[in-house]
């Protein structure tokens, strides 16, 4: 191989997570339907032909933006586990919880997942959810190594703060917006 190719190569290697970060914030804003490649090629201030040399596509894009979601909630995750400073299985837990209430308070994360979730029947995209849901619930359990309704429940928990940011419920009034937000705080 020459070695003008093996430069482009490692060109293209390098933007690879270039472009990965600039269709997570891309399709974050606009979602599946309203995004482009041109959108994230802009985002990453690069032509959409070489998106298209990187990528596949738009689903391509799609997929591997929220790979690294998935990738940054792990992250968080494993920061949040390991700097709990109570070690049993619901302390872990609660630490993984706290980690994740401040990544997701720029919403960028969440609202790709959210936009996920919108678009999930579309195999590569329900695939890759399914995929990062299993890493998100596979290593709470390695972790933490809480009860099966422990995870069961701290999944669910993490959805229900998924709705309340969403639906920007914190300090709303109303008993309703009072019982499905009691005790759960996000950081500004």
């Amino acid at each position: 191989m020459s070695s003008t190719r093996s430069s482009i190569l490692s060109t293209a290697d390098a933007r690879r997570p270039l472009v990965a970060a600039a269709a997570l914030a891309a399709f974050a804003r606009g979602g599946y339907h309203g995004t482009t490649v041109a959108d994230v090629a802009r985002e990453a201030k690069i032509s959409p032909a070489y998106v298209f040399k990187l990528y596949s596509g738009k689903e391509a894009l799609f997929v591997v933006a929220l790979e690294a979601c998935f990738d940054a909630i792990l992250a968080a995750l494993e920061e949040g586990a390991d700097a709990a400073a109570d070690t049993s299985p619901e302390g872990v837990l609660d630490a993984m919880g706290d980690a994740y209430a401040h990544l997701i308070s720029d919403r960028t994360l969440l609202m790709l997942q959210v936009h996920a979730q919108s678009v999930a029947e579309i195999p590569a995209v329900g695939g890759a959810l399914r995929q990062g849901l299993e890493r998100v619930t596979t290593f709470a359990k390695t972790r933490s190594r809480a009860s099966d309704d422990d995870v069961q429940r701290f999944i669910a928990y993490g959805q229900l703060c998924h709705l309340i940011v969403t639906t920007q419920l914190d300090g709303r009034p109303g008993d309703w917006v009072a019982l499905l937000t009691k005790g759960i705080t996000h950081p500004d």
